[in-house]
This record gives structure tokens, sequence and C-alpha cells, in this order.
């Protein structure tokens, strides 16, 4: 005795839905170049702005090292107090926002560490940052 005596059915793919998105997307992308094509047709002279800012991400911060000693440099050159304020006051006439490190010895004499924070007051610097180590045996105390 059969237990099944019907005829199974095949299964089948419906396309429709398929179809229906691919014909969207055709479209959508021909009116999205349209679009441009049309933006580009007119040649327009942008007036200029003073004051107008970069579009560009900022720049990263200068680092200011102070040796042992007391030299500061900037980078690999080493500059006077005088020297840094004019550099910094042409880093914050470019970008607003300027950030500068401060990377100072820690045997160096504090005054050198002071007379950069006031150089960098004086610019109107006022993202300061002073670089530090973890002490890894204070850590978790």
């Amino acid at each position: 005795m059969p237990l099944r005596t019907d005829t199974t059915e095949e299964p089948q793919l419906n396309l429709t839905p398929m179809v229906d998105v691919v014909l969207n997307l055709v479209i959508f992308f021909m009116l999205g170049t349209q679009f441009i094509e049309n933006e580009r047709k007119f040649e327009v002279n942008l007036p200029l702005a003073a004051d107008a800012q970069p579009l560009t991400e900022r720049p990263d911060g200068i680092i200011i090292n102070i040796s042992k000693t007391g030299e500061i440099s900037l980078g690999s050159e080493v500059v006077t107090v005088d020297a840094l304020r004019q550099r910094l006051d042409e880093a914050r006439a470019k970008f607003a926002d300027q950030a500068v490190v401060i990377r100072g010895d820690m045997e160096c004499v504090y005054q050198q560490i002071v007379s950069v924070l006031d150089v960098c007051k004086q610019a109107q610097i006022r993202q300061i940052d002073v670089a530090t180590r973890v002490d890894p045996s204070r850590r978790g105390t």
C-alpha cells in the first residue's frame, strides 16, 4: 500500500520582486546622473571670502620639546622663546584652533616649561597638552 499517490510539485522561483528591484535601481541611477550633468552645465565664478576657514582636517599639534639643559626645540630646530612666539603666532594665523604638545624632560628647569606655557597663552593657543608617561610601578594604586 503506497503512502503517497499524488505527484509532488517542483519548487519555482518567482523573479517578479527581483525584476522590480533591479528596475527601480536602474531608474534611480539614471536620474542621479542627470542631476550631476545639470550641475556642470553652468560655469560659476565663486566669490572670494577673507575669513573662510579651510575645509581640511585640523592640523597635527605642534610639538615643543624642552631638553634637560633647557633648550627649546620645534622638530629638530632649536629656537629661542621669541622665535617660538613668532612661530606660534604664524601657526595660529593659519589655523585658529592650533594645538600644542609640550614635551619637557623630567629633569629640566621648570621655568622653561612655564615660559613655553606663557608664550602659548600670548599666542592665544587654547589647546595645550603636556606629554607624560605612565609609571608602571604605580599603576593600579
